[in-house]
């Protein structure tokens, strides 16, 4: 078929009211967007998830040790010495395993985003809409300027991905 043909059959369809999903990724700049914050949060999981393996419990422990004298905290009571005490070896390769899938996740989404794919949109916008509830909570308790641009962001990926995935079932 050619070019001619292709958009005269696209000038017929728009004519009759049917909208068809254009699956050239260049045509959805804000799924690239998404994408780039994605793999961006992506790429700093996976140093973070680097940075726990290679620091090791002994630094953590470190570092919590000197928030304790820091504070004035009871080192044998609370949070900090309940975490304290959770930093070990096989701690903190699980939540360098967690920060890794996390990681993981974000950048294939960005993938999926960049290349337009239906099953990433899907999976941006339940899990963007699944921090909104958090961030709205955050925002009505603490009313600061930027937990609204935080909500506002959020609502905004939803829309963009949810509109995505509205386009294509037309």
């Amino acid at each position: 078929m050619s070019d001619q043909q292709l958009n005269q059959g696209h000038h017929d369809a728009s004519l009759h009211g049917e909208h068809h999903y254009n699956p050239d990724p260049h045509k959805h700049p804000g799924l690239h967007m998404i994408a780039l914050v994605e793999l961006v949060k992506g790429a700093l999981a996976l140093l973070a998830a680097s940075g726990l393996e290679l620091i090791g419990p002994a630094p953590l422990q470190h570092w919590v040790h000197m928030l304790i004298a820091r504070f004035q905290l009871d080192p044998n009571s609370g949070a900090m010495a309940w975490l304290l005490h959770a930093i070990n070896p096989g701690a903190v390769h699980f939540a360098a395993l967690v920060v890794l899938l996390y990681g993981m996740l974000h950048i294939l989404e960005g993938w999926g985003l960049w290349r337009a794919k239906a099953w990433a949109s899907w999976l941006g916008c339940i899990t963007a809409a699944l921090y909104l509830p958090f961030d709205i909570y955050a925002f009505a308790t603490h009313r600061h300027w930027l937990g609204a641009v935080v909500v506002a962001i959020n609502l905004i990926v939803v829309w963009v991905l949810a509109h995505d995935l509205f386009v294509r079932r037309r």
